[in-house]
């Protein structure tokens, strides 16, 4: 039972959990500061970049999947491979409309 217990005892202290607020708080900054730049075609990589980098904190820092099994982060990687998708073929759509 001391193998489970330790197993889950994967915590971060509190100053990592505000750091990682702040590094929220400021890229929801740099989002809404981002969106009022003209920035041409550059706008919508630049949003999912830091989109990605959102999720990925909250993803690894909050749901503590970067302490959990492998089958998790085996769900997490075929979800982003069929987002991966969805955006290649709706990108595909875009392009080769009239």
């Amino acid at each position: 039972m001391s193998q489970e217990n330790s197993k889950h005892d994967h915590s971060i202290g509190y100053g990592a959990y505000v750091l990682v607020w702040l590094s929220l708080l400021s890229l929801t900054v740099i989002t809404v500061a981002v969106a009022g730049i003209d920035l041409g075609g550059y706008i919508l990589p630049v949003a999912l970049f830091v989109a990605a980098v959102k999720s990925f904190l909250v993803i690894n820092v909050f749901m503590h999947i970067k302490f959990d099994e492998l089958i998790f982060k085996v769900f997490i990687g075929v979800t982003l491979l069929i987002l991966v998708a969805v955006f290649a073929l709706t990108a595909f759509d875009l392009a080769t409309r009239l």
